[in-house]
């Protein structure tokens, strides 16, 4: 169920955009895996980089809030809110929402597709070149 779970804006995501997201961690993990350097700043943008779900309930908020300050002007604004809060529920019960798919243009990744770079770049440095030591085990006799 967790992976399922996890995997709800893929599954809604076109096959050719996921695709193209695929390629472009690829592309990125080429790119940025010449020395640690390099990892080391790619590492520190991936950390900041804003996934898809962080993106929507930004725009939840920011339409809602000026939805609301409009309403002061108008009624008829405060059907902003209502349909933005409307595409929260669905997304949260569906893993899918109309802004979805422009969103996905627009480049932005699920936490685990930027999580699959990280780790990746992580990989190559060497960062876990000690988890599966025998020596270092923590289940190792001393």
């Amino acid at each position: 169920m967790e992976t399922i779970e996890k995997e709800r804006v893929r599954r809604n995501t076109s096959v050719k955009d996921n695709i193209k997201t695929d390629l472009k961690i690829i592309k990125n993990i080429e790119k940025y895996s010449k020395d640690h350097t390099t990892i080391e700043n790619r590492l520190n943008k991936l950390e900041k980089e804003w996934d898809i779900e962080r993106m929507l309930e930004f725009n939840a908020a920011f339409f809602s809030i000026a939805g609301f300050l409009m309403s002061a002007r108008n009624r008829l604004w405060l059907a902003v809110p209502a349909i933005v809060v409307t595409f929260l529920a669905q997304h949260a019960t569906q893993g899918w929402c109309p802004p979805l798919p422009l969103l996905r243009k627009l480049g932005f990744r699920t936490r685990q597709e930027i999580d699959r770079e990280k780790y990746a770049l992580k990989a190559l440095r060497g960062d876990f070149e000690s988890a599966w030591d025998a020596n270092d085990a923590w289940w190792s006799a001393k």
